[in-house]
């Protein structure tokens, strides 16, 4: 794919943390998840960039990102203050956040903590985190999450996760995909290039390991006011849909798009919906700011 977006660092927080950006104007940062890095947003980079200045980061132990080898450097005390960073030493008082999966779990903390740098805040495929702790044990949740508890093993899941040359990742990615297709041969490559660099492996199962020792989230949510929109693949083989359902009673002014027959990779999957119901979102809370 070629395109005029460009490599650079940003140092915050003590680390080193990779990004791809282009265009100028508004910030709008990119948030990915597990198992990915920058390259999951590479449909949305070109087409923000039409009107913002557009930042996609690798989380810390991700692909170019440093990958500290403390598992304690694995938790949401550190990843706000990872984003934090990243918005003031690129010279912005605010932006718009884009977060799916992990990085949308990332966003709803980050949101919670700092709502005074947010615009708008943009969820993919990502429950609120309240939701997800109080509906857990209430439905087949805990049985779809079953993996997390699977990553809390020690080595195993690197082992496992790299055999075959990184077959569980393809599977993840192409056998979850409800449009076949979608990830082409240099897609599915370019996932297993980024983790099998060193410690990056490890450094995302971190994620996993210190979320669940530390209770999975806080629970002393307050009621946030920036204006949120979430997009949600309704085929999510890993997060069940009604974990959407009384997200308003976190969220005021709040709306969803769902989008039938797409999976968990819903803007790698649905890359032209997501973009449109993400302007769309933008373009409406512009105009209300205006009046």
């Amino acid at each position: 794919m070629l395109e005029t977006w460009q490599h650079e660092y940003v140092h915050t927080n003590r680390l080193n943390l990779h990004y791809v950006t282009q265009g100028e104007g508004p910030l709008i940062l990119f948030l990915h998840g597990f198992p990915e890095f920058w390259y999951s947003w590479r449909y949305q980079i070109p087409e923000f960039a039409k009107d913002h200045k557009v930042v996609a980061v690798d989380l810390r132990g991700y692909n170019d990102s440093d990958k500290p080898t403390a598992q304690s450097a694995y938790v949401m005390s550190e990843f706000i203050a990872d984003i934090k960073g990243v918005i003031e030493a690129l010279g912005y008082q605010q932006c718009i956040l884009v977060g799916h999966d992990w990085g949308g779990i990332i966003a709803w903390h980050f949101a919670d903590t700092h709502p005074e740098l947010l615009k708008q805040l943009i969820i993919l495929n990502a429950p609120h985190p309240a939701l997800f702790l109080e509906k857990f044990f209430t439905s087949q949740q805990w049985l779809r999450s079953s993996y997390m508890f699977f990553f809390q093993i020690p080595l195993l899941p690197e082992f496992l996760i790299q055999l075959g040359d990184y077959k569980a990742l393809e599977m993840a990615f192409s056998g979850m995909a409800v449009r076949k297709g979608t990830f082409t041969e240099e897609d599915i490559n370019a996932y297993k290039a980024a983790f099998a660099k060193r410690g990056a492996l490890t450094a995302a199962l971190n994620y996993y390991r210190n979320a669940l020792q530390q209770g999975l989230t806080k629970r002393d949510w307050t009621m946030l006011q920036v204006p949120t929109l979430m997009i949600w693949g309704e085929e999510d083989s890993a997060l069940e849909k009604h974990l959407t359902y009384g997200t308003e009673r976190y969220v005021r002014d709040f709306q969803i798009r769902y989008i039938p027959n797409c999976s968990h990779w819903v803007q790698q999957e649905q890359p032209e919906l997501v973009s449109q119901y993400i302007r769309e979102f933008i373009a409406a809370e512009s105009v209300k700011t205006a009046i």
